[in-house]
């Protein structure tokens, strides 16, 4: 279990580059587009791996996993980082472990441990001590889209726990990323249309973000989900202490000791969550 838990969690460590790589190096101007490609391509390199078509009713699963993990939430997310600190979009992104454990009991049967609760709260506030400035100015659309952009990666996650075994976890991220940035791509085009002609640098970034960034971390986060279930999700807390970590790098700066309090409770958070086991909740019937 160790093993997957460190491999899976290569992949939220790889998400925190995010932020930097998109506001650095790619056109801000083109959030959607950004998203679609970082995904469609990705898609397509998997593809090369292993060139096999699902059947119908894989495809169509893979469709609504990617409508959610991949076309709805990179546009969001991308959205969310052209209009606010990388910090803010990130603490509002942390809810997700919550969101996941408490729709899992009503979705897939599973009931949240209190324990775990407690870990989504305090991954939640970690985060917030870790990333927030007190100059921090929220801007609405985006924090909706960043906050949908969490609901949303929720759903896929929970949706890959309940469809992921239908298929290896390689042929589940492939067909995930081609089908939702199919589907992002020609809203991308219509609503922004084309960026100016990438140099060497916005070339760099779409590659790192393609390769690493994505298809392969989200090949690991899907391999994870399905051996560790939803729970998996607590793992996704690294990706700002990273984006943090990187922040202060670039910068130079120290840790305060509020970060350090903040990234202390946050790994605290994601030992627990991904460690306490879920209650199984009795079908309905059953109770009464």
């Amino acid at each position: 279990m160790l093993r997957t838990i460190l491999i899976t969690l290569l992949g939220p460590m790889l998400w925190g580059t995010t932020y930097v790589v998109f506001t650095e190096t790619l056109p801000v101007s083109h959030p959607l587009l950004t998203g679609a490609m970082r995904a469609l391509p990705a898609g397509l390199i998997l593809l090369m791996l292993n060139p096999r078509i699902p059947p119908l009713e894989a495809l169509k699963r893979h469709a609504a996993i990617g409508l959610t993990n991949i076309a709805i939430f990179f546009a969001l997310l991308f959205v969310a980082a052209s209009r606010m600190p990388g910090g803010l979009a990130a603490t509002l992104g942390a809810i997700q472990p919550l969101v996941v454990i408490l729709v899992s009991g009503w979705l897939i049967g599973r009931a949240p441990h209190p324990v775990q609760i407690g870990a989504g709260i305090a991954g939640v506030l970690g985060v917030g001590l870790l990333v927030l400035s007190p100059d921090a100015r929220p801007d609405p659309i985006g924090v909706a889209a960043a906050i949908g952009g969490t609901l949303s990666m929720a759903a896929g996650t929970l949706l890959i726990d309940r469809w992921g075994r239908m298929g290896t976890p390689l042929e589940t991220t492939t067909w995930q990323l081609i089908l939702g940035g199919a589907m992002l791509l020609p809203v991308a085009l219509v609503v922004e249309g084309l960026p100016p002609a990438p140099g060497l640098t916005e070339a760099l970034g779409y590659g790192w973000l393609m390769l690493l960034g994505t298809a392969f971390a989200y090949y690991v986060w899907t391999r994870g989900i399905g051996q560790l279930g939803p729970s998996t999700v607590y793992l996704a807390l690294a990706s700002p202490v990273v984006a943090t970590a990187i922040g202060a790098a670039v910068l130079g700066e120290w840790f305060s000791p509020w970060q350090w309090a903040g990234m202390a409770l946050v790994i605290g958070a994601t030992a627990v969550g991904v460690s306490v086991r879920r209650r199984e909740v009795k079908p309905l019937t059953a109770r009464q």
